[in-house]
């Protein structure tokens, strides 16, 4: 069986080139829990989360810094860096594109059961995030669906 290290690090590479088997990685009720957008995707909700990240950010890619592991918990430091290209619904409404590049800070913990992951918590610097895009200010933009 692989190590959790390259578990983890394949998330990542199938996630930037493979997005749509991103769901596979997961076990049957596994989540990302989206942190700063207050939002947990749940079994194969977690396909519809790589689709939106996928369409808003076709360019994304996550620059690892530091990988921490204690039994089966893994904690990544990471930035997610790539341009606003398509929308991106939030909890406010959805962002149109701005064409903008972000280099935004990210914290995710990892559970894996068997090597595949039962839980995903992702703490990204979501103010800094909207601030690059341009949006901070003014969110009301946002168009409600």
């Amino acid at each position: 069986m692989a190590s959790n290290e390259e578990i983890i690090r394949n998330l990542y590479a199938v996630a930037e080139r493979e997005p749509k088997s991103f769901r596979s990685l997961f076990t049957q009720n596994g989540y990302w829990w989206d942190v700063p957008a207050g939002v947990k995707y749940v079994g194969d909700e977690v396909a519809r989360a790589a689709d939106i990240y996928s369409t808003a950010f076709p360019d994304m890619h996550r620059d690892l810094s530091d990988l921490y592991f204690d039994g089966n918990v893994v904690v990544v430091q990471l930035s997610l860096n790539g341009t606003h290209k398509g929308e991106l619904p939030t909890g406010l409404g959805t962002i149109p594109a701005t064409g903008k590049e972000f280099h935004v800070p990210c914290v995710d913990v990892f559970h894996l059961e068997d090597g595949k992951v039962s839980a995903f918590d992702c703490h990204y610097a979501g103010t800094i995030m909207l601030g690059q895009l341009g949006v901070l200010g003014n969110l009301e933009a946002a168009v409600r669906k």
